[in-house]
């Protein structure tokens, strides 16, 4: 009987590990572990209102504003010691006009952002549960992207090498 129970448990774990394939793979694993500041206390929060009708309530706006809360990221910026007026979307800042250019100097990629989304998603099923069990301190983020990470020192060489000047060099035993 107890074999039997042991059994059951186990292939019970086996079809619920093969389970949430299509969900997104977290590779980082960020936890507050110190008693340092807890980003999310320091967005004041605002007393909450009953409305007069529940009947004219907006409708709800996902990751928007609303009644308690009109100016989430405006509020958030201020309590961080920012100026909410800087949020408003004005276009490129004359100061970074040739900096603009430069970058775009190549052409354009339409779509860009989705691009990289779908083939970073794509990394992530791929390579993303390196250390299923949680064993040792492993991030699986770092495991994931290793191939695509640029070897400062031995870039900072090769541009001297070809005469780019490089205003400082990296420090030795940086991210391995």
């Amino acid at each position: 009987m107890k074999l039997r129970a042991i059994l059951i448990l186990v292939l019970a774990m086996a079809v619920s590990a093969c389970g949430g394939r299509d969900r997104d793979i977290t590779l980082s694993r960020i936890k507050n572990t110190g008693n340092g500041p807890e980003e999310f206390n320091i967005v004041p929060g605002k007393p909450l209102q009953a409305p007069d009708s529940y009947r004219a309530l907006p409708a709800p706006t996902p990751g928007g504003t609303n009644i308690t809360d009109p100016t989430p990221r405006g509020d958030s910026v201020a309590a961080l010691g920012g100026n909410p007026a800087a949020l408003a979307n004005t276009g490129i800042g004359q100061a970074d006009g040739g900096l603009v250019n430069y970058a775009n100097r190549f052409g354009l990629v339409p779509g860009i952002r989705q691009t990289l989304a779908r083939e970073d998603v794509e990394i992530r099923r791929k390579r993303g549960r390196v250390n299923i069990l949680n064993i040792g301190r492993n991030d699986d983020y770092n495991l994931a992207y290793r191939r695509q990470w640029l070897d400062s020192n031995a870039e900072a060489t090769r541009l001297r090498r070809i005469g780019v000047p490089t205003p400082s060099y990296p420090p030795e035993g940086g991210r391995r």
